[in-house]
């Protein structure tokens, strides 16, 4: 069961990186801003998706998380905008198991840029 979340490609990836990113910065990176990379944040940890630009970036199937901490909307599997915002304390067992599984998978596949800016 611990590689069911192993990309089918092996993917290299860099030693992450403890870079504190504002929410400024981070919503500048949802893909439709011109020289910004594609970030999206998953329980306060930063991931570089721009090389699924398809899938993250503008009219990708994920483009609602991009830009920002979505881990509520990935927590409960919805691509509905009101549910895509950082504050997961409300989740159910079984969605903060979805959520993890979901910081799991980004963990294996993407480069950690550091964590978000925190008030």
């Amino acid at each position: 069961m611990a590689g069911r979340f192993e990309p089918k490609e092996p993917v290299q990836l860099d030693p992450p990186k403890d870079e504190i990113i504002t929410k400024e910065y981070l919503a500048k990176c949802d893909g439709s801003h011109e020289g910004y990379p594609i970030y999206v944040a998953i329980k306060g940890t930063v991931f570089d998706v721009t090389n699924k630009r398809d899938t993250y970036g503008p009219g990708g199937s994920y483009s609602l998380v991009s830009g920002k901490d979505a881990s509520c909307s990935l927590g409960k599997m919805s691509l509905k905008p009101e549910d895509a915002h950082s504050d997961y304390s409300a989740l159910s067992e079984s969605e903060m198991e979805t959520l993890n599984n979901w910081h799991t998978f980004f963990s294996k596949r993407y480069n950690i840029m550091g964590t978000i800016e925190t008030a």
